[in-house]
């Protein structure tokens, strides 16, 4: 039998000096027990994929709202795409490929209802903000309970990736900073292949000079960006694109940014207001109606207070489950 201390002895022999060893971990705010077989980041993942939280994900938007068509990409197939991406360039890199996978499969764990726009009204009207990185860390430390404990119990590696897989605080493992670039690869390419479908914008839209150094299709700007990162990281304590690919996929974004995911035919604004009503009502109802809550979250209200816990439990909607829930209150 292959065992996890057999597992854990050949991540010495083939992974990199700069990965993060599963035996190295700083390890879990509570101890228990190991896994005879799974090294602890295997574990990691597994919670993770096995949680309520991930299998949300395939309810929930990534940009179009209420698209019209199968294959436009949801906050789980996102989530797929980056981990196939982090993983490709972590073996590429011999770093830690389970460490990799754990944190791309819960960095987005605490997305909103409605993708952006949702996160965009919790901001808003949450005393404090509301940012889907940090809650993603609440839901794998706290809102995800188990029978004999709160929380996943993650060890610190996969936390840290978690949280900082976005935002401007560099993750402490290579692993991390993999993820990192990886979501914004995953986003920016399969987020133009989504507005090119529908119709909203077209090849021959794209910045010339970008696509020029990137590719002019989906499979060859993932490739070449896959592929300038490995080169540049190679034998390297850290991971980051080459300042040419890194400025080229940045210009991509700024355009995504001005002409989709700002763009009134993908967000129409009849839509956008009914996000703002059903986001707000919701949070308004609940924090007066706080024994309303299911009874998992009206539970640690006292311990949190009412507008945290309603907070998680908006956020923790699905889109469609949003919707049913207002219309429940509000159009009896």
């Amino acid at each position: 039998m292959i065992t996890r201390e057999i597992q854990q002895e050949r991540e010495y022999q083939v992974l990199s000096s700069f990965a993060c060893k599963a035996k190295e971990s700083k390890g879990r705010a509570m101890d228990e027990e190991q896994c005879t077989i799974r090294t602890d980041f295997q574990r990691d993942r597994d919670r993770i994929i096995h949680s309520k939280s991930f299998r949300r994900l395939m309810h929930k938007t990534q940009v179009f709202l209420a698209p019209e068509g199968d294959h436009y990409r949801t906050r789980l197939t996102h989530t797929i795409e980056v981990s196939q991406i982090a993983r490709t360039i972590a073996r590429g890199l011999g770093m830690n490929e389970d460490l990799t996978e754990a944190i791309a499969m819960g960095h987005d764990l605490g997305h909103t209802p409605f993708g952006h726009s949702g996160e965009a009204v919790l901001n808003e009207i949450h005393e404090g903000g509301f940012k889907h990185n940090v809650q993603s860390l609440r839901v794998v430390d706290l809102l995800e309970s188990r029978t004999d404990r709160r929380g996943m119990n993650l060890t610190y590696e996969v936390r840290d990736g978690i949280v900082n897989h976005t935002g401007s605080v560099t993750p402490c493992t290579v692993e991390g900073q993999i993820v990192k670039t990886s979501d914004r690869i995953a986003y920016i390419n399969h987020d133009i292949d989504d507005a090119i479908r529908s119709g909203i914008i077209s090849l021959e839209d794209l910045p010339k000079e970008a696509i020029g150094i990137l590719g002019t299709t989906h499979k060859l700007r993932i490739d070449t960006l896959v592929r300038d990162m490995i080169e540049n990281s190679w034998e390297k304590p850290y991971a980051a694109l080459t300042e040419e690919k890194a400025g080229a996929m940045n210009e991509l974004r700024t355009y995504m940014f001005k002409n989709v995911y700002n763009n009134n035919e993908v967000k129409k604004v009849e839509d956008l207001h009914k996000v703002q009503t059903v986001i707000e009502s919701l949070y308004t109802y609940f924090t007066e109606h706080l024994t309303e809550l299911p009874t998992e979250y009206y539970q640690m209200t006292s311990e949190f207070g009412g507008t945290d816990i309603v907070k998680d439990y908006i956020a923790g909607m699905t889109d469609r489950y949003a919707l049913t829930t207002y219309e429940k209150i509000f159009e009896k």
